[in-house]
């Protein structure tokens, strides 16, 4: 194994996975929340949607390595939690796009 081969971005990945990844998983939650079964006063949702978010978030961490380097991990990663955080915002406010 050369030397070029191994990345030393790890942390970058590691940081997008834990920070941008858990607000991707808040975001996908509240989603689930807002539009899922029953709506957001459906019976025992809250804690579905708890462990909703390790379920989402858990995936997203053990993947993050898959990125090219961490700048794209924290790219992507955070784009889709800003994209989730806005659809949430709109679907809780009633706004449209």
């Amino acid at each position: 194994m050369s030397s070029r081969s191994l990345r030393y971005d790890w942390w970058s990945k590691s940081l997008s996975g834990v920070v941008a990844g858990f607000l991707l998983a808040l975001g996908i939650s509240g989603l689930f929340a807002w539009l899922g079964p029953g709506g957001i006063a459906a019976a025992n949702k809250v804690q579905f949607n708890m462990w909703l978010i390790v379920l989402v978030w858990l995936p997203i961490l053990t993947t993050v390595y898959l990125f090219r380097s961490g700048a794209r991990a924290w790219l992507i990663l955070g784009g889709l939690a800003l994209v989730s955080h806005v659809a949430l915002y709109c679907v809780r406010y009633g706004a449209m796009l």
